[in-house]
């Protein structure tokens, strides 16, 4: 019995679906989602993994078959039919790609909106103005350079003086030193920001966290209890506002299980938001070239419990005041900084005279 081509076309059309679906939800090609934020980025993900798994299966499948099926035969030499196209098909092969184009395009929009992408108070911070509307080419001279003299306030600036108003941030950042830039235009703030999720929109953070990149460390400081330190430590189900920005060149925060990545720029104030929602210890990874020791250029970020994370803050604190005490004990007034140093240095092959120049 002889089964019509419309029954194997449905069968295996069948198929590749159960095939692409399987595959695109089982790919394991993703790190643990350890945000809520993750969650979104990975049905988007697993959602172009089912496409292109299915458009992948039917191209190369009818290819191979169309290789054996059509395969020149023994003594067959003459030429195939010409073939002059087939519009109908071409049109269908057209529209499918653009529908699909389409359909993930507003996916992607709608994640990124989710996730913070789009801040609903933005357009307030940057009213459009008559300088806008003449300056050729503003938005795109304002992330290359500082814009022209402008009666606007310098919202970046304020966003790094308040940062600064935090003693350890101000300890570790070099902002007097590196002007801030303005916003362009009637464009926004030049700095790139993933705000809060809608239903957040507008209120602030349970946590902040001030980040400093550097060649080739990261710092972090926590403006509510003043610790510092170079691993940084978040609770789950809270949300936390990474303010962040760069002493020397462009870095970029990077943590593979919260599927979020934005970059610390100098003269810029970057913020991202998220929430923790799976404890365990990750790498944040620079993911901008910054050196010759880019590489190597990674931190710690524990993700832990509420009272597991009280309970760090306590114990750095502590470790802190300590510290403060040893310092003060071991470092009377009559001692210069080469004195001082000299017993830590003397391993090092650096002399007194050295040092002596460099605390001239």
């Amino acid at each position: 019995m002889k089964i019509p081509s419309s029954i194997w076309t449905l069968l295996i059309g069948i198929v590749l679906t159960l095939v692409s679906l399987w595959y695109g939800q089982n790919h394991g090609l993703l790190p643990a989602a350890a945000t809520d934020e993750a969650v979104l980025v990975d049905g988007l993900f697993n959602a172009m993994m089912i496409v292109s798994t299915g458009i992948f299966l039917l191209v190369e499948g009818i290819l191979i078959y169309s290789a054996f099926k059509y395969r020149r035969r023994a003594g067959d030499n003459e030429d195939g039919p010409p073939v002059e196209g087939n519009v109908p098909l071409e049109i269908l092969w057209t529209a499918i790609p653009a529908i699909i184009v389409f359909g993930i395009s507003v996916y992607s929009f709608d994640v990124y909106n989710e996730i913070g992408g789009f801040d609903p108070h933005a357009i307030h911070e940057a009213p459009m103005n008559q300088e806008s509307m003449t300056m050729p080419g503003s938005a795109m001279a304002a992330t290359l350079s500082d814009t022209p003299p402008s009666t606007e306030p310098n919202l970046n600036q304020e966003k790094s003086d308040e940062a600064m108003q935090d003693r350890a941030t101000a300890e570790v950042r070099n902002a007097d030193q590196i002007p801030q830039l303005r916003n362009a235009p009637g464009v926004g703030s030049v700095a790139p920001t993933i705000g809060g999720s809608p239903d957040k929109a507008g209120k602030p953070p349970e946590l902040r966290v001030n980040v400093t990149g550097l060649q080739y460390a990261w710092i972090f400081t926590y403006p509510e209890t003043g610790i510092t330190t170079g691993e940084m430590h978040v609770p789950i189900g809270r949300e936390v506002q990474i303010n962040m920005t760069a002493n020397d060149v462009i870095h970029a925060f990077w943590v593979p299980e919260f599927r979020l990545k934005q970059d610390a720029i100098p003269g810029r104030q970057s913020e991202i938001r998220f929430t923790p929602k799976k404890a365990g210890d990750y790498t944040l990874i620079c993911a901008e070239l910054c050196g010759p020791y880019h590489g190597a250029m990674r931190a710690s970020v524990v993700v832990e419990t509420e009272e597991a994370f009280d309970k760090w803050q306590q114990e750095q604190l502590v470790a802190s005041k300590e510290t403060l005490n040893q310092a003060v004990a071991v470092n009377p007034a009559n001692l210069s900084p080469n004195e001082f140093l000299a017993p830590y240095t003397k391993d090092m092959g650096i002399q007194p005279e050295m040092l002596h120049q460099i605390h001239k």
